[in-house]
C-alpha cells in the first residue's frame, strides 16, 4: 500500500489546471445507461471512483472507450445484465446512482447497498421512497436492492433532506418516466446541475435547474451527446487553501470561479488577496498573517461539507481562534485527532470544533480515515517542520488527481512510495 512522505516548509508558487469534478462526472456516467446512443464524456478526472464506476458498467456489459485525457464513449446496447455487485459497489458510495436508469430504461435492477468513507449515516431510503412514488416495486434483502417496474410513472416527491445522490438517482430515473415528475427539496450543487444540463443536451425536458423544485417532464428517450465535465470546486478550494496556509502564491487555470463564492470569502477573512477570472483564480499570501475563521458547514449555496476539514487545518496553524461547525455529516472530524498528533489545538464539543491556531505543526506518521480528510492531513504536512508521512492514501486517489505531482509542480517536496 502506498504513501505520501512531505518535508513541510516550502511556499506553493505557481500554476496548475484543476481537474473535471468527480462529483459531477459519476452520476454522467451512469447517465450513459439512459441513451440509446453512445454518449462521450470528456474532462473526466482520472480517479480510482471513475476507474470503479467504468468498472462497473463494463461488468454489466456495456461498451467503454477510452480516448486521450480520459475521454469515455459508453455504448448502452451491449447491456447484458442489470446487477452492481458488492465487491465494486462497496468502495463507492455513489454506485447507487445506477439504480435509477436501470429502472428508468431495463425495468429492473439488482444493485448492492453502497459503501464508501465513513464520514457518518447517509441511508438510501430517500432514493427507495422515491423510485416507489414514481411505481418501482422494491426490496431490500440479502445487502442488496432488488427493484422492478412495468413502467415508471410521473409522481410529486419530497425528499425528507437534502441529498445529492438520492436527487440525482430521482432526476435520472424522472427523465424517461410517463408523465410529470416533481422533486421538491432538491439538492441545488453544481454538479446537480452539471447532471442537469447533460440530460437536457441528451434530450430530457428539466426545469428548475439550481432550484430547490425540479420539473421532469418524461420523454419517449434520450439520445447519445458529447459532454464536458465541469470543473472540480473542491480541488479548486483545496489548493486555495493550501496556497494560503504556506504563504503562497499559485494560478489555478480551468476553473469556475463562481462555484466557490464561500470558500474566497473565507480565504479573504483569513487574510488573503483572491483575485479571478472567467475560468481562472489566483491566490496570493506572501507576507500577510493567516487568521482564524469561523466555519458553518451545510448544503449548497452554504458552505462545502467537502471543503471542512481543509478549514480546520488552515485555523490549526492561523492567528486566533477559529470555530468550525459541522452541519452535514456526524463523523466528519476524523482528521481531528491526527491534526492533533502534530501539535494542533483542537477542541472537539459534539458537531464543533474549536481550533486555536499554533506557530508550528510537527510531522508525524498519520492515517488518512476519508478522502477530505487525507487533503486536511496533506496540507497540515506541507506547512509542519520535518518529515510528515501520511498512510492509507487511496482515499485521496478517490478524490484527487495526481496530487503529488500537481503540488510538486508548485514547488512541495513531496513524494508518493510504496509502504
Amino acid at each position: 500500500m502506498e504513501k505520501l512522505i512531505i518535508q513541510g516548509g516550502n511556499p506553493l508558487v505557481g500554476e496548475i489546471r484543476v481537474s473535471g469534478a468527480k462529483n459531477a462526472a459519476l452520476p454522467i456516467l451512469a447517465a450513459g445507461l439512459l441513451a440509446d446512443e453512445p454518449l462521450t464524456i470528456r474532462n473526466l478526472p482520472h480517479l480510482q471512483d471513475i476507474t470503479t464506476t467504468m468498472e462497473l458498467l463494463g461488468s454489466m456489459g456495456l461498451t467503454l472507450t477510452v480516448g486521450k485525457r480520459l475521454q469515455v464513449e459508453i455504448d448502452s446496447g451491449t447491456i447484458s445484465n442489470f446487477f452492481a455487485p458488492y465487491e465494486l459497489v462497496k468502495t463507492m458510495r455513489a454506485s447507487i446512482l445506477v439504480l435509477g436508469p436501470l429502472l428508468a430504461r431495463f425495468g429492473q435492477a439488482e444493485v448492492s447497498l453502497p459503501g464508501g468513507c465513513a464520514i457518518g449515516s447517509r441511508p438510501v431510503d430517500i432514493h427507495l421512497h422515491g423510485l416507489a412514488a414514481m411505481g418501482a416495486e422494491i426490496e431490500v434483502s440479502g445487502g442488496y436492492i432488488k427493484a422492478k417496474t412495468t413502467g415508471l410513472k410521473g409522481a410529486d416527491i419530497i425528499l425528507d433532506k437534502v441529498t445529492v445522490t438520492g436527487t440525482e438517482n430521482l432526476l435520472m430515473a424522472a427523465t424517461l418516466a410517463d408523465g410529470v415528475t416533481t422533486i421538491k427539496n432538491a439538492a441545488r450543487e453544481p454538479e446537480v446541475v452539471d447532471l442537469i444540463c447533460c440530460l437536457q443536451k441528451m434530450g430530457a425536458n428539466i426545469s428548475g435547474a439550481g432550484t430547490d423544485t425540479l420539473r421532469i417532464e418524461g420523454v419517449k428517450s434520450l439520445m447519445g451527446v458529447t459532454y464536458d465535465i465541469l470543473p472540480d470546486r473542491i480541488e479548486t478550494g483545496t489548493y486555495l487553501v493550501a496556497a494560503a496556509m504556506t504563504g503562497g502564491h499559485v494560478r489555478l487555470k480551468d476553473t469556475r470561479p463562481e462555484l466557490l463564492e464561500g470558500v474566497m470569502s473565507k480565504l479573504t477573512e483569513a487574510g488573503a488577496t483572491v483575485t479571478r477570472g472567467l475560468d481562472w483564480v489566483e491566490l496570493q499570501m506572501k507576507g500577510q498573517t493567516l487568521k482564524a475563521v469561523d466555519i458553518n458547514t451545510g448544503p449548497y449555496p452554504g458552505f462545502p461539507t467537502d471543503m471542512q476539514a481543509q478549514f480546520t487545518a488552515l485555523n490549526a496553524v492561523a492567528e486566533g481562534v477559529g470555530v468550525v461547525v459541522e452541519s452535514v455529516f456526524e463523523n466528519r472530524f476524523m482528521h481531528v485527532q491526527e491534526l492533533m498528533r502534530m501539535g494542533a489545538s483542537i477542541r472537539l464539543e459534539g458537531n464543533t470544533a474549536i481550533v486555536t491556531g499554533v506557530k508550528n505543526l510537527t510531522g508525524a506518521p498519520l492515517m488518512a480515515t476519508d478522502l477530505r480528510a487525507s487533503a486536511s492531513l496533506v496540507l497540515a504536512g506541507l506547512v509542519a517542520t520535518g518529515e510528515t508521512v501520511i498512510n492509507r492514501i487511496y482515499h485521496i486517489d478517490r478524490g484527487y488527481e495526481t496530487i503529488e505531482e500537481k503540488l510538486m509542480n508548485l514547488g512541495a517536496k513531496i513524494k508518493r512510495v510504496p509502504r
